[in-house]
């Protein structure tokens, strides 16, 4: 008996399918995924050992207060809302030659979200030298 050899077929893979779950996996995850806007406010924060900060010359001072009221240089916002504070903020910096430092000084029972608006504000602007103000402690006196 001659037998002839038989030809092999060669095994080929498909990777067609396996690269379409692959991409609509990609895009679920891109779709579904939130992110972070943190990166929003870039702000170049310094570093203390202990050492008292001396007032910085020519600084808008942006006071929030309990209630989430704005201050801008001793002068009430008109109201809270951010679009206020913005045209405020923008009519400050317009009269000055160079953006000024900005020092926010938050009471201490003021909504957080009413301080990260000022500091988003200020970001937008332009305004990336910016500081917050605290006030010693009795036992650091």
């Amino acid at each position: 008996m001659n037998f002839r050899p038989r030809q092999q077929e060669e095994i080929d893979v498909n990777l067609t399918p396996l690269i379409d779950v692959v991409f609509l996996l990609l895009i679920f995850f891109m779709v579904t995924t939130t992110f972070d806007q943190d990166a929003a406010i870039k702000v170049a924060l310094p570093t203390a050992d202990n050492a008292s900060v001396s007032p910085q010359k020519d600084a808008i001072e942006l006071v929030v207060d309990s209630q989430g009221r704005y201050y801008i240089d001793g002068r009430e916002v008109l109201n809270n809302k951010p679009e206020t504070l913005f045209q405020a903020m923008r009519h400050v910096l317009d009269q000055q030659a160079q953006v000024p430092p900005l020092v926010i000084s938050a009471d201490a029972n003021a909504n957080y979200q009413a301080v990260v608006t000022a500091m988003d504000i200020a970001g937008r602007l332009g305004m990336t030298n910016f500081s917050m103000a605290t006030t010693q402690t009795e036992r650091q006196k």
